[in-house]
């Protein structure tokens, strides 16, 4: 994920060199392999490389195309042939050695702004058409690679590291008091054209920016289609289109001497470990594929030892545990080098960072399992609801057959879980904080918010519309950019094969039943690739919550007496927030512990202005 920054002054005056290159350099964590800028005038380019490409004959950038349109990108683009084939269609000359970010340019020289119409991948660029005079910026479909930008004055700012934007002596410390409110309410903000300071703005997933002398645009350009059911006769064919589907994704994701993979012992990240095992084998790679699994040995009860093991040793890839039980409550936030752009809601701090940074150490690239749950999710009482309701019984009564018929699936009938879901108690349900501050809350109409976010519903007529809701939530987006190299420090770049665009639309388009339900899909794709035990493995949560395993400690006892730090007071009543120490309720412990991250964070902020 390599840093890109870049300054435009609308009024004509020249870029300042050294505060393009200060910001440029300040993303020497995230691009360690070189920092270059590029000015040409009122316009300026940085980049802070990490080469993660085999194929890529020349990184360098900004790179220039004709001398006229010049860019600097942080993408990965998949499907390359095709777009090589249908740029050689429009007259240019570019080969499979090029980079992505040639592709690019080669992209807008033949069709302009549609440009991302073409684009399949993770990217985030910015291209200065220079006979145009115009700035053309763009972001991925689901926001995987950030991009943030500013206008101060008659400047225009941009990067994909919030932070490097801060540098600009006329972006202020000014917060956004919406943004706060709803980290508090929410862990995240859900606007996602805003961000936590009031001068830095998001380029929202899927839209492009246009800036043109003194107008400047965003328009989105892509919004999720609403795929048409997928009917097959045998079921063996659902199976075989997700497999061709899945090695595909996850093959565009394997431009790299070395990947590791997040592998729990569970079905999503074992089968993307499966498939990427099977593409180093056939192209004869030996140990380039490690899995990397986080577990608990005496903290909680915890099975991913075991079951990660099983599946390392049948795909015969090594496999490296690291420990959790060393975990401390907020513990990262004592590092002297702590500095996330944007508060985030941790309270086991380093929890994922340590493992992060040891793979980093082998590997720039990293797989995840991320996608399968939103993508296959579904509600079997309204699937069989809407099914009476239409009076299609033979129908319902096949699929009831259909569900119970699948391969151990007496063993896996969840009847506790879906009584707790169907008479879920008040205290499993997010609630509104009695701690929030009543002016912020009158200002800017909390209460209003809070009802318009918990309720809002997408209206779509999707097959599953609940698998539609989940994969558009912000959500996504936001857990993207927590493991960003903006926000981790670590140089090394989070793939996600299920959020692949044409995986997604099938997975989008199967009913609930057979395939939908439990990962029956999965299940099937993973015979005779994975062992039985995680093959027919219940699916689970951690069988006991780390949080409030950690505020039974002793030493945890301190979260119900910190000080507030200077600005919290605008936002929260310290005196109303209840006691955490020795809470027993996952939802008020993780809840009541929100002002204690921002306090952490308003404090580190106060320390760096």
């Amino acid at each position: 994920m390599s840093g890109i920054a870049g300054i435009l002054n609308r009024d004509g005056s020249p870029v300042n060199p050294e505060l393009l290159r200060a910001i440029t350099e300040s993303l020497a964590f995230r691009g360690p392999d070189a920092q270059r800028t590029w000015c040409d005038g009122s316009v300026g380019f940085g980049h802070a490389l990490l080469r993660t490409a085999t194929e890529a004959t020349c990184d360098e950038q900004p790179a220039n195309l004709d001398g006229k349109f010049w860019i600097t990108a942080d993408a990965r683009i998949d499907a390359r042939a095709e777009l090589i084939e249908k740029l050689h269609c429009k007259g240019s000359t570019v080969s499979s050695s090029d980079a992505d970010h040639q592709l690019i340019l080669h992209a807008y020289r033949a069709w302009g702004g549609a440009c991302v119409e073409h684009l399949l991948g993770d990217f985030s660029f910015a291209i200065w058409d220079g006979p145009q005079r115009r700035l053309f910026c763009a972001r991925d479909h689901f926001g995987v690679k950030p991009f943030f930008y500013a206008r101060v004055g008659g400047a225009l700012i941009f990067s994909n590291t919030l932070n490097g934007l801060r540098l600009h002596p006329g972006v202020s410390a000014k917060l956004n008091d919406r943004a706060i409110a709803d980290f508090l309410l929410f862990d995240s903000n859900q606007d996602m054209a805003t961000t936590t300071f009031a001068d830095i703005q998001r380029l929202p997933p899927a839209h492009t920016l246009e800036c043109v002398v003194d107008t400047l645009s965003v328009r989105r350009y892509w919004t999720l289609p609403v795929p048409a059911e997928i009917k097959y006769k045998q079921p063996e064919e659902y199976v075989e289109h997700f497999n061709e589907l899945l090695d595909l994704a996850v093959g565009d994701r394997l431009r790299a001497e070395t990947v590791g993979v997040m592998m729990s012992g569970g079905l999503d990240s074992s089968i993307v470990a499966a498939s990427a095992q099977r593409f180093f084998t056939r192209a004869g790679k030996t140990n380039a594929l490690h899995a990397y699994t986080e577990v608990f040995d005496q903290l909680i009860p915890h099975e991913e030892r075991y079951y990660a093991g099983l599946v390392a040793q049948a795909l015969r890839i090594p496999i490296h545990y690291r420990s959790a039980d060393d975990l401390r409550l907020y513990d990262v936030f004592d590092d002297a080098g702590f500095n996330w752009p944007e508060p985030v809601h941790t309270p086991w701090g380093t929890f994922s960072l340590n493992q992060l940074g040891e793979i980093s150490a082998r590997s720039r690239v990293v797989l995840t399992g991320f996608g399968v749950d939103p993508a296959l999710s579904t509600s079997l009482s309204t699937h069989f609801r809407t099914l009476v309701r239409n009076r299609r019984y033979g129908r319902a009564l096949a699929d009831m057959a259909s569900f119970l018929s699948a391969e151990g699936r007496f063993s896996r009938l969840y009847l506790s879980t879906r009584w707790r879901l169907f008479f879920k108690a008040k205290g499993e349900r997010p609630w509104f904080p009695p701690w929030l501050n009543e002016d912020l809350e009158k200002c800017i109409g909390i209460r209003g918010r809070w009802n318009e976010i918990e309720e809002a519903k997408v209206s779509v007529g999707a097959v599953r519309l609940g698998a539609y809701e989940s994969v558009t939530a912000p959500f996504w987006t936001t857990l993207f950019e927590f493991n960003d190299p903006g926000v981790t420090r670590v140089p090394a770049e989070m793939r996600h094969p299920f959020f692949d665009l044409r995986l997604l639309d099938f997975l989008l388009g199967l009913r609930a039943l057979p395939m939908c339900s439990d990962k029956e899909l999965l299940r099937r794709a993973a015979r005779g690739v994975l062992p039985e035990r995680v093959r027919l493995r219940r699916k689970s949560p951690l069988l006991a919550d780390p949080l409030l395993a950690l505020l039974q400690k002793p030493e945890s006892a301190w979260v119900d007496g910190f000080a507030p730090s200077k600005g919290l007071e605008d936002f929260v009543v310290r005196d109303r927030i209840p006691h955490v120490f020795g809470e027993k309720d996952t939802w008020k412990a993780w809840i009541n512990l929100r002002p204690l991250s921002l306090n952490y964070w308003l404090q580190r902020l106060t320390q760096t202005v």
